[in-house]
């Protein structure tokens, strides 16, 4: 589903997929490697996708670690070598590229794949070097293949390297490259040899290209979001499954342990009936004891939920909505009052849970997504709070609050992704989203300002990098020692 979902371009869904198939896998099964290896594969693919570079080579690195096939093996390592040379780090690019150059067969596909890579490498490293040799052998291993997807790649790399130097290859290679596009077929591929051919071809002769590029992106939009929900019904009928396989063993253990019950009883009721009546009396006193307890309990969890947190909620979007809906707010308000009204008449009727710190997170973040919003949260586990104590709990709470609400606000974005990562004595928190990141005429307000000082009262820090249009990623960190 993960690979599916990232050929389809909804590179947010497959990373949350990717990131869930790994607690169906055992690291300490040789037999899972295989796809362990693949998935850790395609994480470092779609994160790269996403722009978190470092967090992706660590994911190059476990599909390398995984993997018993030497072949596979080489693919992962010219991945990890073409993010590096993404990042312009040629040096360790090249050097990745040469040794599976080594270990690669010649006249492979495989080879043509990383000596292409290797050659271009090569050529932005060094401004005097040619690659146009290496990428003439490569282009002839894929024709001799019939690796359309190749050849498609190759024509890429010769128009990239001669716009600056011949304009005419560079239109020839570019016009290849679209041809073979249309063969595979592929969209992304047709759109970037458009956006090659509308730059390297003179005066308007470019506008019929643009008409076509300008069709073929407004499909490719409509195809990936369309992707992005393909998935939902399947999840729910899963979920479902599990729940109601859940319940079916909760009553037969049920039905097991009162047949038991009924066992024992009979067995001993003849020999030991004062000596049960007596036991059963002093029980039934301790269980009303505790029922006491439990209802006064669960009264004053009730009372704060619903009227403390309800009035809150309402608080939030008086203070943060510019707009207010006045209708809105009396039918929550009305029905805060029917809920705090009826709470004696079912309070037995509700079972008495505590919200673990990961699920009223989790909560928290979910309140804030619509339907098109999408809010994606990762490693929100709960071995990773136990180390933190309850006074930066609450301080984390308030600010990943501070962060939504600014959100949806002011960053106009669909796309929103909290990962939680616990780092030796450290929590570190990671935002991103793919808004219009903050505005150069404005300022941070308030409220942001305001996140600073409670990391900094924890001993902590945050920091945000933005570029307008560009999205907003926000780094904070918390030590553990700090409870």
């Amino acid at each position: 589903m993960s690979i599916i979902q990232r050929d389809e371009g909804d590179y947010f869904g497959s990373q949350e997929t990717g990131l869930e198939a790994i607690d169906y896998l055992d690291s300490k099964k040789p037999e899972h490697y295989v796809y362990l290896s693949s998935n850790y594969n395609n994480l470092g693919n779609v994160t790269s996708a996403l722009g978190d570079k470092a967090k992706a080579i660590e994911f190059y690195n476990l599909a390398i670690k995984y993997e018993g096939d030497s072949a596979s093996t080489r693919t992962y390592r010219n991945n990890l070598g073409k993010l590096y040379q993404d990042e312009k780090d040629y040096n360790q690019a090249i050097a990745i590229y040469r040794a599976v150059l080594k270990d690669e067969k010649t006249g492979t596909t495989a080879f043509a794949r990383v000596l292409t890579n290797y050659a271009t490498a090569m050529w932005k490293s060094q401004e005097r070097y040619n690659p146009v040799k290496d990428f003439t052998v490569a282009l002839n291993i894929r024709k001799k293949e019939k690796d359309l997807w190749g050849q498609n790649s190759s024509y890429a790399h010769f128009s990239d390297y001669y716009a600056k130097r011949n304009l005419d290859s560079a239109l020839y290679f570019a016009r290849k490259q679209y041809i073979t596009a249309q063969q595979i077929p592929s969209a992304v591929d047709q759109v970037s040899a458009l956006k090659r051919l509308i730059q390297l071809t003179p005066g308007d002769s470019s506008k019929r290209y643009f008409a076509v590029y300008q069709q073929l992106t407004d499909s490719i939009q409509q195809a990936r979001a369309a992707a992005k929900n393909q998935f939902a019904l399947i999840r729910y009928e899963v979920e479902k499954n599990k729940a109601d396989n859940l319940r079916l063993q909760k009553d037969n253990a049920e039905k097991t342990n009162r047949l038991i019950g009924l066992s024992i009883v009979f067995l001993f009721a003849g020999t030991g009936a004062t000596l049960w009546y007596k036991k059963r009396k002093q029980r039934l006193e301790l269980e009303a004891q505790s029922r006491v307890k439990e209802t006064q309990l669960h009264l004053s969890k009730k009372i704060h939920d619903v009227v403390a947190n309800g009035l809150y909620r309402v608080m939030t979007e008086f203070e943060y909505k510019e707009e207010i809906d006045r209708e809105g707010m009396l039918d929550k308000l009305d029905y805060m009052y029917n809920q705090s009204r009826d709470i004696s008449h079912n309070v037995e009727q509700q079972s008495i849970t505590t919200v673990a710190y990961h699920d009223e997170i989790a909560g928290l973040l979910k309140s804030f997504a619509q339907d098109k919003r999408r809010i994606l949260i990762v490693g929100n586990d709960d071995e990773h709070w136990e180390a933190v104590g309850k006074r930066a709990k609450q301080e984390i709470k308030h600010v990943l609050q501070e962060l939504m609400v600014n959100m949806r606000k002011h960053s106009q974005a669909d796309q929103v992704l909290v990962r939680f990562e616990k780092v030796g004595e450290t929590m570190r928190i990671y935002y991103h989203d793919n808004g219009v990141g903050f505005l150069p005429q404005k300022s941070r307000g308030k409220g942001l300002s305001n996140t600073v000082s409670r990391m900094e009262s924890l001993g902590g820090s945050i920091t945000f990098v933005s570029e307008p249009g560009d999205g907003l990623r926000i780094t904070a960190s918390i030590p553990l020692r700090k409870r």
